[in-house]
């Protein structure tokens, strides 16, 4: 709340606010601010001082005017200039491409709205649980076998075996062993020459897109699904075909079309507990999926982040083709710790090479200290362990956050499974989201979920953070509100 006995003056302070906002990217380059009447009624203060507040923000070129609409964040002249002379040289080619298919796609554009949000999501906004972050909470992840395998791999001995000269390209060996032996309790048969190490799933991802794409490449993403994937894409010039996501797999009807239109070269893929509904993969569709990347001539890269936290007998589109298309990604951020950074793809044979070689030219190696501890863990099954001790505690947090959420007035768009809820509230959560926010509570909006940003009613949340009443009363409160 702002500070009437405070040496600034409550003008002073409303502004204040916005501005770190915008500097912060929880406000977006293009986002709108609250009209003056809602933002009185919020801060509980007079009109008049929000007029002033805003008269200080264009003042200090954060936002702008626009007649009859309210204020917006602006753009700085090196992000808006770009996306404009784009625009200008390809709207003809966008308006005859989306006449000719039926879609509209996503063309090639500097991916300002998504980045801001995702440089938003890792601000730490109060010491309260977060619903809208991607991880599980710190006190969930803390171990004694985690420091124990550090000390016994940096003893004085083994630093100067592996730390005094570059690492195995491929990565820790003993860990790709103990990768190999992990995919096969999944289905998924790949020796540790066919595995590679990565600094981290997104890394991994990367390294597959750089490898097998060209700017201007189309790609068939999920929607709803991951806006670091998406914004990740569209920076490296691809351009983005979203393919609705079902309860079963994707939309076939619509990947068929883009297939026959469009011919993609390559379909992004969450299976088991997709990001941010928690649906899987149903055999059917699998098989259909895999019909038709044989058929147009395409590869699937299956992003198996929640594997840790998912049945093994799930349905894995790597796991039904071995290898022969797909490409599978992983990593252990979510479920051992997100700073470790470690992570790795699985490939077939004839793509390790050009893989490994993307990998060369932009990290050389990967740290070899932490993959030997995280090989360490594995091997002694004390990673299987906590796992499933964070499996059984994840599952009684989704049944007192679902609980709570249907209290609160929300419905679930998708059944509650995996880490994620995605919720129907009702109101705009792009609004909903800044109002928590002054509460101290950061949101995961549906918005951010779509290739191309657009209001929503939905938002995601983590069942680990979500247990808490306050939380819940404070939403229905501002809700009410909306």
């Amino acid at each position: 709340m702002l500070m009437k006995a405070s040496s600034q003056s409550l003008t002073e302070q409303l502004s204040g606010r916005f501005a770190q906002r915008i500097r912060d990217r929880l406000l977006a380059p293009g986002a709108r601010l609250p009209s003056v009447r809602q933002c009185a009624e919020q801060h509980e203060v007079s009109p008049s001082t929000v007029v002033a507040a805003y008269d200080q923000l264009l003042a200090q070129g954060l936002v702008e005017a626009r007649k009859n609409r309210g204020f917006f964040v602006r753009e700085s002249r090196a992000e808006a200039a770009p996306v404009a002379a784009e625009a200008a040289a390809k709207g003809q080619a966008a308006t005859a491409w989306t006449t000719a298919t039926g879609f509209a796609g996503t063309r090639s554009h500097a991916p300002i709205d998504a980045t801001a949000l995702i440089r938003g999501m890792f601000h730490k906004v109060s010491n309260k649980p977060q619903p809208g972050m991607g991880v599980f909470p710190p006190e969930w992840l803390e171990s004694t076998f985690m420091p124990a395998a550090v000390r016994k791999v940096t003893s004085t001995r083994a630093l100067q075996e592996f730390s005094l000269q570059y690492g195995e390209p491929k990565g820790d060996s003993g860990l790709r062993r103990a990768l190999s032996k992990k995919l096969a309790t999944l289905s998924v048969h790949a020796t540790p020459e066919n595995i590679i190490t990565t600094v981290g799933a997104t890394h991994a991802l990367d390294i597959v897109s750089r490898t097998l794409l060209r700017a201007g490449d189309p790609v068939m993403v999920e929607e709803p699904g991951w806006a670091v994937e998406f914004a990740r894409l569209t920076a490296l010039g691809m351009r983005l075909l979203p393919v609705p996501r079902r309860p079963d797999g994707p939309d076939l009807e619509v990947m068929a079309r883009y297939c026959e239109v469009h011919k993609p070269k390559l379909y992004v893929s969450v299976s088991v507990f997709h990001n941010p509904t928690g649906y899987c993969l149903s055999p059917g569709s699998a098989h259909r999926v895999l019909q038709l990347a044989n058929q147009h001539n395409f590869h699937i890269v299956e992003d198996d982040t929640y594997s840790h936290i998912a049945p093994e007998h799930a349905t894995r589109l790597c796991a039904l083709d071995g290898l022969q298309r797909t490409i599978h990604v992983s990593g252990f951020a979510k479920i051992l710790a997100p700073n470790w950074r470690v992570g790795f793809l699985a490939a077939h044979p004839s793509l390790i090479e050009q893989l490994l070689d993307t990998k060369l030219l932009g990290t050389l190696t990967t740290p070899a200290l932490l993959e030997k501890a995280l090989a360490l863990c594995m091997e002694q099954g004390q990673l299987r362990r906590h796992a499933e001790r964070i499996k059984t505690r994840l599952g009684a947090a989704r049944s007192r956050s679902v609980k709570l959420a249907l209290n609160a007035g929300c419905t679930f768009a998708a059944e509650p499974a995996g880490l994620f809820g995605w919720v129907d509230t009702g109101v705009d959560t792009d609004a909903l989201a800044q109002r928590m926010l002054d509460e101290g509570y950061l949101l995961a909006p549906g918005g951010l979920f779509h290739a191309e940003r657009k209001p929503s009613t939905l938002m995601r949340i983590n069942f680990a953070t979500t247990q808490e009443a306050a939380f819940w009363k404070k939403y229905s409160e501002i809700v009410k509100r909306m």
